[in-house]
């Protein structure tokens, strides 16, 4: 068998396959179930009131809506505007995902709800996801509660996909590779002479629990301990002034615009 003919062929048979969108953004169990709890217990909704009539080949528009439902789903975000126009012309009440960034360019008399969060969905997509909804009397909003939940969600189902990395915390005479890597960065001298160290793949602690150090470490000698544990103190204080700084240089290239007279004036009738 050819290897070459063979790659050609996968790459044949790409071009023909589906290109996945944000309207093919199938939401994972986990992430919606938290979502539908937040909405019932901020808006005192029936779960049983709950309709979804977004799935692989549905059709909305002649979807049967019972009584006093609430249509609590993830819609294709491309013909969201024209879907919150035909529920609020039915009178049909809903809590819907939506591009949250984009959320305002559509004037309708709805509630925009910012979680501030990237939800990753079943297709790998990353998208910045907020809500919109008739449920709320606000025209925008935040949601802390709501964004720890979604965050919580995913946590747990990226845990399902992948075997986490264990992370391990350390005493100040143990010295591993990482942590030189990370004095590195922020710019810390570090070393450790022959004579001050014995090379170790476990501490005694992890070994009674079948744990090791993940490449090998160095015990140290109490001396060379002190001057880690002072390496640490540094590389932390550093990382913490270039998180500062960077934040700064962010604000700093922010455009900063001003209200006009006009819209002073319109300002003052809201007052």
């Amino acid at each position: 068998q050819n290897p070459t003919k063979h790659r050609d062929y996968e790459g044949f048979v790409e071009k023909f396959k589906p290109r996945k969108t944000t309207d093919d953004c199938y939401t994972p169990p986990q992430i919606y179930s938290a979502v539908r709890d937040w909405a019932c217990a901020e808006y005192d909704i029936n779960p049983s009131r709950i309709v979804r009539p977004f799935y692989p080949g549905g059709d909305y528009e002649r979807y049967e809506y019972p009584g006093a439902c609430v249509v609590l789903d993830n819609p294709p975000f491309s013909c969201l505007a024209a879907i919150r126009r035909f529920y609020q012309t039915l009178g049909i009440d809903y809590f819907l995902f939506a591009p949250e960034l984009i959320m305002l360019n559509c004037k309708i008399d709805d509630c925009c709800i910012c979680a501030g969060i990237s939800i990753e969905y079943e297709n790998g997509a990353k998208v910045n996801t907020g809500f919109v909804t008739s449920l709320d009397h606000c025209i925008i909003r935040s949601a802390p509660k709501l964004r720890c939940a979604i965050e919580d969600a995913q946590k747990r189902t990226r845990a399902e996909k992948t075997r986490a990395i264990p992370s391990y915390d350390y005493p100040d005479a143990v010295v591993t590779a990482a942590m030189c890597e990370r004095y590195s960065k922020y710019g810390v001298e570090f070393q450790v002479e022959p004579s001050e160290a014995v090379k170790i793949s476990a501490l005694d602690e992890q070994r009674a629990h079948g744990k090791t150090i993940f490449g090998s470490g160095l015990l140290v000698s109490k001396a060379k301990a002190a001057e880690r544990a002072a390496a640490e103190r540094i590389a932390a204080e550093r990382a913490a002034e270039i998180a500062a700084e960077r934040a700064a240089e962010e604000r700093s290239k922010a455009q900063r615009w001003s209200l006009s007279e006009r819209e002073r004036e319109l300002q003052a009738t809201l007052d």
